[in-house]
């Protein structure tokens, strides 16, 4: 007799068919069916230590793979785990499916308004509710999703899974990409007052690729595009922002760049996009060299293409010259003027955008020259920037010590960096080669979630060097995550900028006089912790230290490397008391 498949099994078998291959979770009774379910069709399943951890590396996966993430985590306190993995992800927009146990049951110890917690943090609730349906609620919120660039709950309550279902023949063609959203907010422009620029890909699947959106994908002309060719063909300095929301669109805005003279810039999550351009201003706002911030504030017309231009991307706005033009070019259009104001909106694809206003004609200087050229390729880095090293008294400069780094690991890497007083210095010192070499799971700002964001990049980049930048407090947070490090033999370079304090605190607070114990902390020998979970580590408190990653990276890397670095930690970041003044 044949035993009924249960709506888990049928969830698994949908998600899995759909083009779901990796799934991060920590295994409970309530979600124990839907992952084995997972497995059984050849999803891989990573298991964390910590919920909060797998909701962050599937965030992080998704972001460097261009798939669908999941997680699966248990009811209750599973999900309340992974809530902060979880609001960083919806914050981001990342396409993302946690699978969650549902005790729907008020008199169980496990229940919670679990709708609440997914909306309170910007994710979509939905819910398993009918046993027969389980294939097609299960691809549903697959399609929300991947084409809305979603975070979504599916909740499974326990008495919905067990149930018999019935399926539904051939699961539909599908890809678990992340691709341009074709969503039905832009109905809502003309409340808005945005143009719109028409879309008009074909709804063959539930996605496409981001690297591979149809040819026929472009914005039609319309009175906003129209408006941005005009001002684009008027600037005599523009400069070009590309957010995450630009990510697949590089051949385009480079072309658009070219014909208008336009230098190109990133935000923080976009870092590296366009490595290797004679234009490159690498990452504007906070980060940004000080060569890119005067080219930046002496542009006449600053574009955003897939770009939120938030404080931290603006730096609070002074990077805008009172008088330049704005524009951005977003899928969304509640994007649009909600963190400076923008002089034009058009709300369309990056990709369709771009290729609709780079036509036949001729190339304007715009702010291109021989000379800007040269100062770019001389101080666009901020390894060209001069300092003064700080290092001694057993505590290695940070920036001594992430030039020296750049100069050690391979060019071929991916680098996750955590929050915190530290951030910049890898942010700033370390290259990537494209902007899939860095991952930068910031929209949240909370502490702890690096190592875990390393974990996911280097599980969806495994032709590339992994390497995670951590302050010690979150080090010390995601610890346990060091174990899941060793457990899937990845060859990970785990750095830790140890100032013994959280170190933002220190530095915001202490000018002013505060008492700073509580933010303040005695030595912890990380190296010792790191090899008791099997890493090979070194500690670093001058450059000759440095030797002991040389050594390692000849081979055979057959265990994780833990740097830990005793940094110097006298002098705030500027970034951050940039930040500060939004707060």
């Amino acid at each position: 007799m044949t035993v009924p498949e249960t709506a888990a099994a049928a969830v698994g078998r949908a998600l899995a068919a759909g083009g779901v291959r990796t799934a991060f979770g920590v295994v409970g009774s309530g979600n124990f069916h839907v992952t084995n379910a997972l497995v059984e069709h050849g999803v891989r399943f990573v298991a964390a230590r910590h919920e909060g951890g797998a909701a962050t590396m599937a965030d992080a996966y998704a972001r460097m793979s261009g798939e669908v993430g999941v997680v699966t985590v248990h009811q209750g306190p599973g999900l309340t785990n992974a809530m902060t993995g979880i609001a960083e992800a919806a914050k981001s927009r990342t396409p993302m499916i946690v699978l969650a146990g549902e005790a729907t049951d008020a008199r169980s110890n496990f229940h919670v308004d679990q709708d609440a917690l997914a909306a309170a943090v910007g994710a979509v609730p939905m819910r398993l509710t009918d046993a027969a349906r389980a294939e097609e609620q299960a691809l549903e919120a697959f399609r929300v999703a991947s084409r809305e660039r979603r975070t979504v709950l599916l909740n499974l309550p326990l008495d919905v899974q067990s149930a018999p279902s019935r399926p539904l023949g051939p699961a539909p063609a599908v890809t678990g990409a992340a691709g341009p959203v074709r969503s039905a907010a832009r109905d809502t422009t003309a409340q808005s007052g945005l143009a719109t620029a028409r879309d008009t890909t074909a709804g063959s699947g539930l996605a496409a690729a981001d690297d591979a959106t149809a040819e026929s994908d472009r914005a039609a002309p319309d009175d906003a595009t129209a408006e941005l060719r005009r001002l684009l063909a008027g600037a005599r300095r523009p400069v070009f922002v590309a957010g995450r929301g630009a990510r697949h669109a590089r051949r385009e805005l480079e072309a658009l760049a070219d014909r208008t003279g336009a230098l190109l810039a990133t935000s923080a999550v976009a870092k590296g996009l366009f490595r290797g351009s004679p234009w490159d201003l690498d990452v504007s706002g906070g980060f940004a060299t000080p060569l890119a911030a005067e080219l930046i504030r002496g542009a006449d017309l600053i574009v955003g293409w897939g770009c939120a231009l938030n404080m931290w991307t603006t730096r609070h706005g002074t990077l805008i010259a009172p008088e330049a033009e704005v524009v951005q070019v977003d899928l969304d259009p509640a994007a649009v003027g909600a963190h400076v104001r923008a002089d034009l909106g058009v709300v369309g694809d990056v990709r369709a955008v771009a290729a609709a206003l780079t036509g036949p004609g001729g190339a304007a200087p715009g702010y291109r020259s021989a000379e800007l050229a040269r100062r770019i390729r001389d101080e666009g880095r901020w390894r060209a920037v001069p300092y003064r090293d700080e290092s001694g008294a057993g505590r290695i400069d940070p920036r001594t010590l992430t030039i020296a780094l750049d100069d050690l690991l391979p060019s071929e890497r991916v680098v996750s960096v955590d929050s915190g007083n530290f951030m910049g210095y890898p942010s700033m010192f370390l290259d990537v080669p494209d902007a899939g070499g860095f991952c930068f799971t910031q929209a949240f700002q909370s502490v702890g979630l690096g190592l875990a964001t390393a974990i996911g990049a280097a599980l969806a980049r495994p032709d590339r060097l992994p390497v995670a930048a951590l302050g010690d407090g979150g080090a010390l947070m995601g610890i346990a995550e060091l174990e899941t490090v060793v457990r899937l033999g990845l060859p990970m370079v785990v750095v830790v900028y140890d100032d013994e304090a959280y170190g933002a605190e220190v530095h915001h607070f202490g000018p002013h006089g505060h008492a700073l114990g509580t933010v303040r902390f005695p030595p912890a020998d990380l190296a010792a912790i790191a090899r008791g979970h099997g890493f090979a580590a070194v500690t670093v408190t001058d450059a000759a230290g440095l030797a002991g990653v040389a050594e390692w990276l000849k081979g055979p890397r057959d265990r994780p490397l833990l740097v830990h670095a005793k940094i110097t930690g006298e002098r705030g970041s500027w970034w951050l008391e940039e930040a500060f003044k939004g707060h």
